[in-house]
């Protein structure tokens, strides 16, 4: 006789099993997306299907590095095991459930191993100091909100050094003119991928791309672009540099014919300059209409915008001397402040089971010190923002480029008075 159980096919009618020692162990003092990741992937494996971390992050509407935390915070309590494919690779792997059962009464000692070594950092307290206090040189800022933590997290999850974090902001800065965190995240990423763990190979890739990049970056320039070129424009310049064999100086002179239209792009320059390849008169065939008065130039612009922005850091670095001068408790506040981010920083990734009521009062304490100093301003006849920096656009911060690497709204009325700015 044959024993038959009909299978459930429709896996949302299908149980996962969840040990009792998770709930009871793990999760109270889990962050809640963390313990999303771990349910959610858990239930996939009971079923049998593969899912990657982008998966995971657009199920549970979250950012993929969230989900790479996840996995980082759940191996350092001993509950997964990642599973390199290629050892040097560390950034795709398989997960391992393991039985926790074993885990908390069969192999205690271990646990407790696990527990103790997810409690230290490669970095001190002394060098994350060290490092913060050198990165916020670099942008001219203090970091807030989630940035230490962030940063911290390329330590953990990306095995980057604090030497190549350094170079990384200073990089971005001078280079890119970006100091948003998200940006130098997705550098350093981008790196570590790249297995350039050490910034003297990063150096040697850079300069191997440099000349190629600095060609790109002059064009985008010049058409009134901070942003990196995307694959299509970056063939299409190519062939201006290897097929038409076109010096930088040519480009740059096409470049200069699309101020007379009100939006210049490379598709109109590359026509131009394809037409000068093909010895055609580029004003006319292109389809464009010239200006007979000389439009102001984009690099002007940009000009303008270097000295508008630099004057608002400028008058912000004056009015915080003129308030710590004045004010010195309000400094101390500060330090205070900064001091805090950091040990706030250092609890989110760390396995301290009181962490979540030690962040808590931290940040009790962050909101009573800024609730004092904005009492300590206004008592002084000073608004509450009158340190930060003022910049006449906050959507681009006086750059001319918003985030999506667009010009900003604000760009036409800058070049009006970018125009006035040059006759002066």
């Amino acid at each position: 006789m044959a024993f038959i159980k009909r299978q459930i096919k429709e896996f949302y009618l299908s149980n996962t099993n969840v040990e009792n020692i998770f709930i009871h162990e793990y999760m109270a003092s889990a962050p809640g997306d963390y313990v999303k990741v771990y349910l959610l992937s858990l239930m996939y494996s009971d079923l049998g299907k593969d899912l990657d971390n982008g998966d995971i992050a657009k199920h549970l509407a979250m950012d993929e590095e969230d989900v790479l935390k996840a996995w980082t915070y759940w191996e350092g309590l001993g509950t997964v095991k990642k599973k390199y494919l290629d050892p040097n690779d560390k950034f795709h792997y398989d997960i391992e459930f393991l039985n926790l059962k074993e885990l908390l009464y069969g192999s205690k000692s271990k646990r407790n191993k696990a527990d103790a070594s997810s409690e230290q950092h490669p970095l001190s307290n002394q060098e994350l100091k060290a490092m913060y206090r050198s990165i916020e040189r670099i942008i001219g800022r203090l970091l807030g909100g989630k940035e230490p933590t962030e940063i911290l997290s390329w330590i953990t999850d990306y095995k980057a050094s604090p030497e190549v974090i350094l170079f990384a902001y200073s990089y971005c800065a001078k280079t890119r003119k970006k100091d948003n965190h998200k940006y130098v995240g997705a550098v350093v990423k981008e790196w570590m991928e790249k297995q350039l763990n050490e910034v003297s190979a990063i150096d040697t890739y850079l300069q191997e791309i440099d000349r190629r990049h600095f060609l790109y970056k002059r064009v985008l320039k010049s058409l009134g672009f901070t942003r990196n070129a995307t694959e299509e424009e970056k063939r299409l310049m190519d062939t201006w540099f290897d097929e038409m064999e076109f010096p930088i100086e040519k480009a740059l002179e096409a470049c200069n014919k699309t101020s007379g239209i009100p939006n210049p792009n490379i598709n109109y320059v590359n026509r131009i300059l394809r037409n000068w390849y093909e010895g055609k008169d580029a004003a006319t065939s292109s389809g464009g209409k010239t200006d007979s008065k000389k439009a102001l130039s984009i690099a002007t612009v940009q000009r303008y915008y270097d000295m508008i922005r630099k004057q608002a850091e400028t008058a912000a670095d004056e009015r915080k001397k003129q308030i710590y001068q004045r004010l010195p408790e309000i400094k101390e506040i500060d330090d205070t402040l900064r001091s805090c981010g950091m040990e706030i920083s250092r609890l989110m990734i760390s396995t301290n089971p009181d962490k979540k009521q030690k962040i808590d009062q931290f940040k009790n304490k962050v909101s009573q010190l800024s609730e004092q100093k904005n009492k300590l301003l206004c008592s002084n006849g000073f608004e509450p923002d009158y340190m930060e920096t003022k910049y006449r656009c906050r959507i681009c911060k006086d750059s001319g480029t918003n985030d999506e690497g667009d010009r900003c709204k604000c760009f036409q009325e800058i070049q009006n008075e970018a125009e006035l700015w040059q006759k002066t």
